[in-house]
């Protein structure tokens, strides 16, 4: 019988972070054997573990990839929000380990990933795009890392650059809208999970792609299935769609 695989969670203390224990504890493959958490001596439990899954805070993100690649621990980063900088390091860590990115662990989530390309591709520069999604309150980034991503992904197919074609948000006498703007919009309030939709309009139709999370065991059930994946893989930097295998179809 395979060992199972051994699991540090980092931010163990957070929603997510008792999510993923709650959801390893129903996997017999997966052992999780130590927790951490701010103010924990993470470098020295890497030693008590195959893989790190980290849901703890974005600036502490390029820490924990340096201290994974040094003891050569599989890592799966959660957090969100990252800068070029710190998206950087998270490269070069990369190189010595596998390392899965990715700005959303839901598989549903993946799929909207996937079904926004092909539409973007399919109904073409006639439609105006938009996305809009909405968290609980407590959430600190915006806009969220999957909505983000969406709008990457919807930006890289109309070929433009993500950072001048995104409005977030618009106020005052802003003008007709362009043909090179995608519009994102953060709602937060309550204790949403996660709500996304993106949205194609044209002259006489709409089209709206919709993903709504109900419970955080659905990413947590994500990560935990991408540590197994990624402990099997050579060093380098994946996401979710690797590990659904969907980059083949893209």
């Amino acid at each position: 019988m395979t060992a199972p695989l051994r699991l540090c969670i980092h931010g163990s203390k957070g929603r997510m972070g008792q999510a993923l224990i709650r959801c390893a504890a129903e996997d017999p493959s997966l052992q999780v054997t130590v927790e951490t958490d701010a103010g924990d001596d993470f470098e020295a439990a890497l030693g008590s573990c195959d893989a790190v899954i980290d849901f703890s805070a974005t600036h502490i993100t390029a820490s924990v990839a340096k201290a994974c690649a040094d003891a050569g621990k599989t890592l799966v980063i959660g957090t969100t929000g990252h800068e070029l900088p710190e998206r950087e390091l998270i490269s070069r860590a990369a190189e010595k380990i596998p390392l899965v990115f990715s700005p959303n662990y839901s598989v549903g989530v993946n799929t909207l990933f996937w079904l926004t390309r092909r539409a973007a591709e399919i109904l073409g520069p006639d439609f105006d795009l938009e996305v809009v999604e909405m968290h609980h309150r407590l959430k600190k980034d915006a806009p969220s890392g999957t909505a983000r991503h969406l709008a990457e992904i919807l930006a890289e197919v109309r070929k433009l650059d993500y950072v001048e074609a995104a409005r977030h948000g618009r106020a005052g006498i802003v003008g007709e809208r362009t043909e090179n703007e995608i519009g994102v919009h953060a709602l937060r309030g309550g204790d949403v999970v996660g709500d996304h939709t993106v949205i194609f309009a044209a002259l006489g139709e709409r089209l709206e792609l919709t993903h709504k999370a109900s419970s955080r065991d659905t990413f947590a059930r994500g990560a935990l299935r991408a540590a197994k994946w990624a402990a099997t893989r050579p060093p380098g930097l994946y996401d979710m769609q690797d590990v659904l295998g969907l980059k083949a179809e893209s």
